[in-house]
């Protein structure tokens, strides 16, 4: 398509002379703008170098404010983390001591059984002959005391054949001493 041209050679002088005005006109506002922009521009300058400082000690101050509440939000975070980490080293703790005694209770009663089969007496049955040889400790020494308060009589002595002779009980079995230890009479 083709485009007309548009040509300036039928106007007038004073057509000429608006276009001129207007351009000038233009121009001027063009650069009345840019010098309010410069100044602008040199008053913000100017401001940021009174204020800068201002602004300096003021974010300085908002940063202190923002780093003692990030502390603080951080602590407690800390010591949350700390309170549930403790809880659980005692819960740990438990259930490890808990595991420890009853395998303790296994072991020893094992151990006992082991024992019982090799017919070890216990600690029980230790007592029971201990307080029965201390009765009998204290039946010797009475008796003991009694013969020797009551004049001897001669001894009459018997042949030397009889002395030979094997002794009428037998030591008891350790059956018959376990038995004994319980206070149960052997049969």
């Amino acid at each position: 398509m083709a485009t007309q041209k548009k040509s300036t050679r039928g106007k007038s002088p004073a057509q000429d002379e608006s276009f001129q005005v207007q351009a000038e006109r233009l121009s001027r506002r063009l650069g009345e703008s840019a010098q309010q922009i410069w100044l602008a521009g040199v008053g913000a300058l100017g401001r940021a170098q009174a204020e800068g400082s201002k602004l300096f000690e003021t974010l300085v101050s908002e940063g202190v404010s923002v780093e003692q509440s990030t502390r603080k939000v951080a602590t407690g975070r800390v010591e949350a983390m700390r309170d549930a980490v403790e809880s659980r080293v005692e819960q740990a703790r438990g259930r490890a001591s808990e595991t420890w005694e009853r395998l303790e209770n296994v072991f020893e009663e094992r151990v006992q059984q082991a024992l019982r089969r090799l017919d070890v007496p216990s600690q029980a049955d230790l007592a029971v002959l201990s307080r029965r040889i201390d009765v009998l400790s204290a039946q010797l020494q009475r008796a003991r005391a009694t013969t020797a308060a009551t004049p001897r009589k001669a001894a009459v002595r018997k042949p030397a054949a009889a002395k030979s002779r094997p002794a009428a009980t037998a030591p008891p079995r350790r059956s018959t001493a376990r038995k004994a230890a319980r206070g149960v009479q052997p049969t």
